[in-house]
C-alpha cells in the first residue's frame, strides 16, 4: 500500500465486473456474456477508476483483463449507450467520450503490466483495450474489428489513431481503422498486433504463465519500463537518452538492483521485492 494515499479507502468490491486479486495477480473478468460483455456507461467509469487505484494497493503486481463466454468485449451496449447517447447534447457527449478516453489513457499510464487475455470478439472499445494494454495474448478464434466507422464514427476514436500506427504501421493501421473490418488471430499475430496466439483452450494457462512470471519478476524495472515506453513516444532520440540515463542511474541504487548482485554473488535466484 503506497503511503501517500488520500482518505478515500480502496474500493474492495466493484459492481460492473468480476475483480479478484491472488499472488499479485489482479484479474478483471468482463462479465455479461449474454452481450459478448459489451460495456456500460458504469463499466466504463469502474475500469478508469480501477485502473487509478491499482498502483496504491500494494498487493497487485499485474493485470489481466479478459471476458466470460464468447467474446472478450464487443465494444459500447447498443441499447444501453449508444441509445442513451442519441438523446445528449453535445457537452454530454463529450464528457462520455472524454471517460471513454480516460479508460485508455489510466491503461498506458498505470504502472502495471497489463495482459489482454481475449477469448473471443475484440470489437469497438474492446478492441481498443486490447489495443492499450501490454501484452495481447489471443486465443485462435479471436477477432479484432475496430468497427468505428461501420456505425458512421470516426476510426480515431479511445486513442487508436495514436496507439494502432506506433504498433503496425500506418499503413496496416490506416486500413483497420478506416475500413473496419474483422481481423484473425492469425493475421493480428502477423501484423504485430497479437503478442501470441494459442489454442482457444490453453488461453487461461497462457495467460496465467505470463501473469506470474511478471508477478515474481523485477517489477520496479518492469513499471519503469512502461512509464518510459509511454513517455519516450513523444521525445527526440536526445531528450530520450538523457532520461533513460537518469532513470538507470536511479534504478542502481534500488534494492532490487542490489539483490541481482548480491544473489549473483551467491549463486542463487534472486528474491525481488519491487523496491
Amino acid at each position: 500500500m503506497s503511503p501517500y494515499r488520500a482518505s478515500a479507502p480502496i474500493t474492495r468490491e466493484w459492481e460492473n465486473f468480476e475483480f479478484a486479486v491472488a499472488d499479485g495477480v489482479a484479474t478483471v473478468t468482463l462479465d455479461r456474456p449474454g452481450k459478448l460483455n459489451a460495456l456500460t456507461f458504469e463499466a466504463y467509469a469502474d475500469l478508469r477508476d480501477l485502473l487509478a487505484e491499482l498502483p496504491h494497493r500494494g498487493d497487485v503486481r499485474v493485470l489481466v483483463i479478459t471476458g466470460r463466454g464468447r467474446g472478450f468485449c464487443s465494444g459500447g451496449d447498443v441499447e444501453e449507450i449508444i441509445g442513451e447517447l442519441r438523446k445528449m447534447e453535445t457537452a454530454e457527449l463529450l464528457e462520455f467520450t472524454r471517460m471513454t478516453g480516460a479508460v485508455v489513457k489510466a491503461l498506458r499510464e498505470c504502472p502495471i503490466p497489463v495482459i489482454a487475455a481475449v477469448n473471443g470478439i475484440a470489437a469497438g472499445a474492446g478492441s481498443v483495450i486490447a489495443l492499450a494494454s501490454d501484452f495481447r495474448l489471443l486465443a485462435r478464434s479471436a477477432k479484432f474489428a475496430f468497427l468505428f466507422t461501420k456505425v458512421g464514427l470516426a476510426g480515431a476514436d479511445m486513442g487508436s489513431a495514436y496507439l494502432l500506427p506506433r504498433l503496425v504501421g500506418l499503413g496496416r493501421a490506416t486500413e483497420l481503422l478506416i475500413l473496419g473490418d474483422k481481423l484473425d488471430a492469425a493475421r493480428a499475430e502477423t501484423i504485430g498486433l497479437a503478442t501470441q496466439v494459442v489454442d482457444d483452450e490453453e488461453l487461461p494457462a497462457a495467460a496465467a504463465a505470463l501473469a506470474k512470471r511478471l508477478a515474481d519478476g523485477p517489477a520496479l524495472a518492469y513499471a519503469t519500463t512502461k512509464v518510459l515506453l509511454t513517455r519516450e513516444l513523444d521525445m527526440d532520440l536526445g531528450g530520450a537518452i538523457e532520461l533513460e540515463a537518469i532513470t538507470q542511474a536511479l534504478l542502481m541504487t534500488s534494492k532490487d538492483h542490489h539483490e541481482f548482485y548480491a544473489a549473483w554473488s551467491a549463486g542463487r535466484s534472486p528474491q525481488w521485492t519491487g523496491r
